[in-house]
């Protein structure tokens, strides 16, 4: 049966016009309210809508949408696993969603509690030391935890020699990025043919100017790094640090830690491991784990127990400051919490396993029809590559897929696989649904390549011209409405 998306022509909301249905009591009296004159306005630019107008418009948005409710979420790297709805239940709680930041300890022990066995849960699943669950986001954890590697060569007084940081050819973009935003050179190693990190190449790389070496285990490709503990020591040896991108940790999340392997420095990623909602830029959470040596540079304030009461106003003697406002993004940790204590260690256990059994089963039935580069044994992603004989490019594949109602899993990522899709099932996606990927991957190789010019078809958005989107971008309605009035001012 043909797939067609709903398609409304949907104004945004500030567009739709309604009738006033909220009647403020006395609201033509004057009030003498001590408010500033430059916090004062007439109109708030929202307007007034009936609650159906409001309903409707929001779930016609729904229906043109796809998301982990709707159906499989292959995005590699991403991790977008389906979120158990009883995470957003205890999340809104009254108890947690009536709380205040501000509030006094002592209002707020059952908060603090919760935050403190988070902590305590996550250090037993990576093996850390300590950990900070501010951090807003893997990438707002990163920066936190480069921070820390500035913070401690600088107390040592190493930080004029100790410039770079080293980083995989397939290191996720936001590793470079977050080293130069700490200030440190960003130094690129290659991989082998296998996928790997070059061993040899890492120790040219690495020498007394390395502050630290940045690595996600398992790799992008999917592909556990089975030299880590080597490349570990040789690190150390030169008196560098080791950072763990907890990105891809639903690879081996029970079956080893980061500790294990010789990292010092370890983000999470709550909303890609630990199941709460991400995407569209939030919400989520990237709490950083580090060794004994490195706990008195975290950021501030710090959640203590004293055996009978919480407390959330410690200050680390060396810290880092705030990398975020008061304890980081509370209604995600509270998810991660629940879903954490829901699954425990054999139901976390299982989803590693299940997540690295469905990407296999994956990769060996997409690798009869494409390549499918590195060792042949995955984590919980693998990357495939439509480049050569005569198969359509990786954004071709991607429109086509949901084109047919397939969501499309990431491409043109990692950077060294030329027309790469990365594939990540997770634990939560079914036989039935991994099977229709596949199939519809295998009948797209097979169209003639006139299909491809005008997909999408069957979708609110068509067939968009990507060298124009990526010259002249208008992401907001604003701009767009901007860019339309020079074009009538033109034609005037």
């Amino acid at each position: 049966m043909p797939y067609h998306q709903a398609i409304f022509d949907e104004p945004i909301i500030t567009d739709i016009r309604g009738r006033r249905t909220t009647k403020i009591p006395r609201e033509n009296e004057d009030y003498d309210a001590e408010i500033p004159a430059i916090m004062k306005r007439d109109q708030i630019g929202l307007g007034d809508r009936e609650e159906f107008t409001v309903i409707r418009h929001f779930v016609r948005l729904s229906e043109m949408n796809f998301g982990v409710d709707t159906g499989f979420y292959p995005l590699g790297s991403c991790t977008m696993k389906y979120n158990p709805k009883i995470n957003d239940e205890i999340a809104n709680l009254e108890g947690f969603r009536m709380l205040h930041p501000l509030q006094d300890a002592s209002d707020i022990q059952g908060a603090l509690k919760l935050m403190y066995e988070l902590s305590e849960l996550l250090k037993k699943i990576t093996g850390m030391d300590e950990i900070t669950l501010q951090p807003l986001a893997g990438a707002s954890g990163e920066f936190t935890g480069l921070s820390i590697v500035r913070a401690y060569f600088e107390c040592r007084k190493e930080l004029e020699t100790r410039r770079e940081v080293v980083v995989p050819d397939s290191a996720h973009g936001s590793n470079p990025a977050s080293s130069h935003m700490a200030g440190f050179e960003v130094v690129e190693i290659p991989s082998t043919p296998d996928g790997t990190v070059d061993v040899e190449k890492f120790k040219e790389a690495v020498s007394e100017k390395t502050a630290a070496f940045m690595i996600t285990n398992p790799n992008t490709l999917g592909i556990f790094e089975d030299k880590i503990v080597e490349m570990a020591n040789y690190a150390h040896s030169k008196g560098a640090l080791l950072y763990y991108d907890g990105a891809n940790l639903n690879g081996i999340m029970t079956k080893t830690t980061p500790a294990r392997m010789g990292f010092d420095i370890v983000h999470l990623n709550l909303h890609k491991t630990f199941s709460t909602p991400h995407g569209g830029g939030g919400p989520g959470a990237g709490p950083v784990g580090v060794v004994e040596k490195l706990k008195d540079f975290l950021p501030y304030p710090m959640i203590t127990f004293d055996g009978e009461r919480y407390y959330n106003d410690y200050i680390p003697p060396k810290t880092i400051g705030k990398v975020a406002s008061f304890y980081g993004n509370f209604a995600v940790l509270v998810r991660a919490w629940a879903y954490i204590r829901m699954m425990g260690e054999e139901g976390l256990r299982d989803a590693c396993e299940t997540a690295v059994a469905n990407s296999n089963y994956m990769r060996k039935r997409i690798q009869e029809f494409m390549q499918v580069p590195g060792k042949p044994i995955k984590k919980h992603e693998f990357v495939a590559s439509s480049a050569g004989s005569g198969m359509p490019k990786a954004g071709d594949i991607a429109k086509h897929l949901i084109d047919n109602g397939v969501h499309a899993p990431t491409i043109y990522f990692p950077l060294i696989v030329p027309e790469a899709l990365m594939i990540e099932p997770t634990e939560s996606a079914t036989k039935a649904e991994m099977d229709l990927f596949i199939e519809t991957v295998r009948q797209t190789l097979k169209l003639p390549k006139e299909t491809f010019e005008s997909e999408p078809r069957n979708l609110k958005v068509t067939k968009i011209d990507d060298v124009e989107a990526s010259k002249n971008p208008k992401p907001t309605m604003r701009m767009a409405r901007k860019s339309n009035l020079r074009l009538v001012q033109q034609v005037i």
